[in-house]
């Protein structure tokens, strides 16, 4: 079976986004850009899609128009190894982007991630259940999650 693709449809930037995002993670690369053509919903030669692929995950860029826009219903989580790695993706999806709570954060095109440090969960997995629910309390406070907090939080008695 081939991979599931997603689609995300765009009103004119799906180049753009596509751009942006095989920037921000290794392993990506676009891999195909096609183009509206003559008797075609969009203007003639203007970039109908962007095939492209973040850390191997095959995506699809759809310049559609704006008929529909992206809400959380739908959003990436990114598992991110340390703080600076959290740190590096944050600031970059909040430069004209929006900050959401728990690590969540709309991009500057509308699309939501969730940017999470490993550490969240194996916390979140410690056989110490008042261990595991301090660190998942402290989590619901943050905007941007800090693994030192996190971790602080748990320990506490």
């Amino acid at each position: 079976m081939k991979p599931i693709t997603p689609c995300l449809w765009f009103d004119t930037r799906g180049e753009e986004a596509a751009k942006f995002y095989t920037s921000l993670f290794p392993n990506s690369r676009i891999t195909e850009v096609t183009h509206y053509g003559p008797n075609t919903p969009g203007p003639e030669g203007q970039v109908l899609t962007v095939s492209f692929e973040i850390n191997g995950q095959p995506f699809i860029a759809l310049n559609g128009g704006p008929q529909f826009t992206f809400d959380e219903a739908i959003s990436f989580e990114i598992l991110c190894a340390d703080q600076e790695e959290v740190d590096r993706y944050w600031d970059a999806f909040t430069d004209g982007g929006e900050e959401s709570q728990c690590g969540w954060v709309k991009d500057r095109f509308g699309v939501s991630w969730q940017v999470v440090p490993e550490r969240l969960y194996e916390l979140m997995r410690d056989p110490d259940d008042a261990k595991a629910q301090r660190a998942m309390q402290a989590m619901l406070k943050m905007r941007k999650l800090d693994v030192a907090e996190l971790e602080k939080a748990a320990e506490q008695a």
